[in-house]
């Protein structure tokens, strides 16, 4: 198979050539490496990057298919794994400026769902520390370059902030990240690739340093959301039938099939070129069919009130660092630590107040939806920002806080959610159509966008390759 031919197949072709000999998990993995070493460090997607230990798992993969044992569609393909996931062999370091205790290091549900089907790690790619924080910024470590921007340093999105530029550097074809305001989705919109917030509960989080208890999901990146159908179902404990067959009933739907909501709320405030878009992509939805309707969600501005205030995520991260992690507390990026203070002095009446407002507005919330399938808007109102121009803490506050403003009503209001490319904005940077459903309702989401995907295509066919992507 040419080399151009990985670039624009999707996860299941991949896997059907590997099968029919055409291509082998060692050639993906020469692939990959290739890429990355090409780029030198110009993206810095990856905090810990093992080629031999890549090229040796890509081998028993191609031996254990060689003698007849057909593992699954993700035998042999390349996955980068953010590094707040615990992975064997590899140290986790979650963004700090030293490596972590080795309990971190033991492997959860979700990787090991990928190390059954023999998935070829690529490494660990960068996260913001302790994953808290939207631009992908790194005090560090540096922060990735997001690949569209082929003159300026922009983020990339955080906190899994290397795990779409992998997807686009061509060294991975699945990143796995972790979202508990936005960071699967934020850095899937930023770097215009596809993201998944799971269902709260859906994938256990164990083997993932936590940033939020109530909040934290575990969730893919892909190039495409076909692959992230097949990603789903092989990940999924739910998921029973074959990842071909889950692919095959939900590709079924169209357009038509949905009834979808659009919440002006997410369109407020948003620079050049990200509504409209949006409302483009929505135009040549409703000519294919798709039923669009105004919808009101009062709960989602009282979410993101709750939110600026710290939310769960801030009192829930205090406590973690102050009781499990209080060796790193002097360690902390400078963005993070600013607001340490604040975080710790939520007094137990207030944490539980909120634990109870943020239930009611998820329960009304779940009205408000009746007779939609799903909501949509932008995944994100502001462009990538040029990662100099937040170096002062106010202008990164701002920053941070817009792009997280819209991801972060689905983890409040305990809602499941894909972020898909669906435009350029004013400055040429990606913007991502935000296709939120109930919770549970993951495969609905998936459905939709899967629906979608086909009447505007996928990434690289809307918007083209970004100018450091293959």
């Amino acid at each position: 198979m040419a080399e151009h031919a990985i670039e624009t197949s999707s996860i299941e072709d991949l896997a059907a050539a590997m099968r029919a000999g055409n291509i082998s998990a060692r050639d993906l993995a020469e692939w990959s490496i290739g890429n990355r070493e090409r780029r030198g460090e110009t993206l810095q997607a990856y905090k810990t990057w093992q080629p031999d230990r890549f090229r040796a798992e890509a081998a028993a993969a191609d031996s254990v298919l060689a003698a007849g044992i057909d593992l699954g569609p993700m035998q042999g393909i390349p996955v980068s794994i953010k590094d707040l996931y615990g992975v064997s062999g590899y140290p986790t370091f979650a963004g700090c400026s030293r490596e972590l205790p080795s309990k971190w290091q033991r492997e959860g549900p979700v990787v090991r769902a990928l190390r059954h089907q023999l998935a070829a790690v690529t490494g660990k790619t960068h996260t913001v520390q302790f994953a808290f924080g939207a631009l992908g910024t790194n005090a560090h470590w540096g922060t990735p370059r997001n690949p569209w921007d082929g003159e300026n340093h922009r983020a990339p999105g955080g906190s899994s902030a290397g795990a779409g530029v992998s997807l686009w550097e061509g060294s991975a074809l699945l990143a796995l990240g972790s979202d508990t305001a936005g960071s699967v989705r934020m850095p899937a919109s930023f770097t215009g690739t596809v993201g998944l917030k799971t269902s709260k509960g859906r994938w256990s989080t164990d083997g993932i340093v936590p940033l939020s208890t109530t909040l934290d999901t575990a969730g893919p990146l892909t190039r495409t959301v076909a692959d992230a159908v097949t990603a789903f179902a092989v990940i999924d404990p739910q998921i029973s039938e074959p990842a071909a067959a889950f692919s095959r009933r939900l590709g079924t739907a169209s357009p038509a099939d949905f009834h979808i909501g659009v919440c002006d709320w997410y369109f407020a405030d948003c620079d050049p070129g990200v509504a409209e878009g949006v409302k483009a992509a929505l135009d040549e939805l409703a000519a294919a069919g798709a039923r669009i309707s105004s919808v009101d969600c009062p709960e989602i501005e009282a979410s993101v009130e709750m939110f600026k205030r710290g939310g769960l995520a801030a009192p829930e991260f205090a406590s973690f660092i102050n009781n499990e992690m209080a060796a790193f507390r002097d360690d902390l990026d400078p963005n993070v630590a600013a607001r340490f203070e604040v975080m710790e002095a939520v007094e137990a009446r207030e944490y539980m107040a909120r634990c109870s407002q943020r239930l009611e507005l998820a329960r009304t919330m779940r009205d408000s939806m009746a007779g939609f399938d799903a909501i949509v808007g932008p995944t994100i109102a502001i462009t990538a920002p040029i990662v100099d121009e937040v170096a002062d803490p106010k202008a990164y506050h701002r920053a941070n806080m817009g792009a997280s403003r819209n991801t972060s009503t689905v983890n409040m209001l305990d809602l499941c959610a894909v972020t898909m490319p669906v435009a350029l904005d004013g400055a040429g940077m990606p913007v991502g159509l935000h296709i939120i459903c109930p919770l549970g309702a993951d495969e609905t989401a998936l459905a939709i966008a899967l629906a979608f995907e086909k009447v505007l295509g996928t990434a690289r066919q809307r918007l083209g390759v970004p100018p450091l992507g293959v």
